[in-house]
């Protein structure tokens, strides 16, 4: 990969790490619910998930994806369902961010927060189609691949890890501002559905043949 091809891709890949999607959404409702400190390992799990996309894409999983309407049926409702329990969790929560006092509580909420990461960005079917798309237009078949797909990797890791921080501490700022358990209440209402509606428009997405 020359330098020209690596700075269009780190271009693409800012514009697709602060596109509004899923793992924006998921960024901003933990920074909501937990404050940015504990709400951003939230982004951890989003950008394995992501790693686990390329992995896929790389080892060419993703062919099978694009091609095989029942395994792309199987993996895209898996995440349509994982998206609307998520957002009917966030729809009932009543109450402001937790305070979680013991190492060993706070190891859990941090694993629990990694692991819903992964899982959103991992199911989604729409990513690994999208990435299909995308990440071969910067490969050089001639050379060895390892080391293209290595900076591929690195660089949506490093544009996602100042993304997700952004839409993170956006949300945590908003939380300071509220005090009331009512507007709590809606917000989170608010985002739960938002957590709905993307799962709704998962399970509608068609990919193009």
């Amino acid at each position: 990969m020359t330098l020209a091809t690596w700075l269009t891709f780190m271009l693409a890949a800012w514009a697709i790490s602060f596109s509004p999607g899923a793992g924006a959404l998921s960024a901003m409702t933990s920074g909501l619910r937990y404050g940015f400190a504990r709400g951003y390992w939230n982004t951890a799990g989003l950008i394995l998930g992501i790693m686990f996309q390329l992995a896929v894409v790389g080892i060419g999983l993703g062919t099978l994806l694009a091609t095989s309407e029942t395994a792309f049926a199987i993996v895209k409702y898996v995440g349509v369902g994982y998206l609307i329990y998520l957002g009917w969790r966030q729809f009932r929560a009543e109450q402001a961010p937790v305070t979680v006092d013991g190492a060993a509580n706070v190891l859990e909420s941090r694993r629990s927060l990694i692991l819903r990461g992964f899982l959103i960005n991992a199911s989604n079917p729409k990513g690994t189609v999208f990435l299909l798309a995308v990440v071969p237009q910067f490969i050089d078949a001639t050379h060895p691949l390892a080391g293209q797909y290595a900076a591929i990797a690195a660089t949506m890791a490093l544009t996602d890890t100042v993304a997700m921080a952004f839409y993170t501490l956006l949300a945590a700022k908003v939380l300071r501002l509220m005090r009331d358990p009512v507007h709590i209440k809606w917000m989170n209402r608010a985002f739960g559905t938002l957590f709905m509606v993307a799962g709704v428009l998962l399970a509608l997405f068609r990919r193009s043949h």
